[in-house]
């Protein structure tokens, strides 16, 4: 597996990798525990991914921790994860900090409890200045919200007087997104053997190549993480235009 390492290049790193962490459940069923048991668990693989992406240089992860519709999982559960995510933010903070990590928090912060929430901002304020792999944490985050989210926003600017509707283009759209300051992922990963994007940066992904793996999160480290870099760097990136367009536009002149 450490070959998989040796093949990657590091001048064609994705800038940015989102992850859909995908299998806790399952993966704690097939062992005969309780879900709880598998979210747990899954913290591992966050903390050895996060490890890879900052050794490697990628400059942008985002994670898929909670989403709006997880909110109707049964009570214990979200209770479960919402005290192990402010547990585990506790304990990975100063390592997050030590190592150059900044956190960001995209979703609706105002669903979380507040304990959560202060948890959280302390977390945002101590990485602040950090220079180095941007973690983006998805909580309580859908694309259909972010989006709605937006168009709210943009109504409210062109109620307010603040902005002509002939002005709205795609650079407005974007502005008013979560993702604002972050370049669009060039790869998302899902785990666990589902193919689909599950409401996850809908207009963010436009671009991304897509990677499943049947590997459940718990189950997913450094090496299936350098096996999707890989795979990733053997596709050829098109945006829409011809291979013979590509080609043409990276002759030198």
């Amino acid at each position: 597996m450490s070959s998989l390492l040796e093949k990657i290049d590091k001048n064609r790193l994705p800038k940015h990798i989102a992850i859909i962490m995908d299998g806790n459940g399952r993966w704690a069923k097939e062992k005969g525990e309780d879900r709880l048991f598998g979210h747990y668990h899954g913290v591992e693989s966050v903390r050895n991914i996060v490890e890879g992406c900052a050794e490697l240089g990628v400059g942008y992860l985002t994670l898929y921790a909670f989403s709006t519709e997880n909110w109707d999982r049964p009570e214990y559960e979200v209770v479960g994860l919402m005290e192990l995510l402010v547990s585990t933010i506790r304990k990975e903070v100063e390592s997050l900090n030590k190592n150059n990590i900044r956190l960001h928090v995209i979703g609706d912060m105002s669903m979380l409890p507040e304990y959560a929430r202060n948890e959280l901002n302390e977390a945002l304020d101590i990485t602040r200045e950090n220079t180095g792999l941007n973690l983006v944490m998805a909580l309580s985050y859908s694309g259909r919200w972010e989006l709605l989210n937006a168009v709210k926003n943009i109504a409210f600017e062109v109620k307010q007087g603040r902005l002509q509707v002939e002005q709205i283009n795609q650079d407005t759209l974007q502005h008013f997104l979560c993702t604002s300051d972050f370049p669009d992922p060039e790869l998302m990963i899902r785990t666990s053997g589902e193919y689909r994007i599950s409401n996850f940066l809908l207009y963010q992904l436009a671009y991304a190549e897509l990677y499943f793996t049947n590997v459940r999160w718990p189950d997913f480290r450094k090496e299936n993480l350098y096996e999707a870099i890989a795979d990733y760097q053997n596709r050829e990136r098109r945006f829409g235009k011809t291979s013979d367009q590509l080609e043409e536009s990276e002759t030198p002149v």
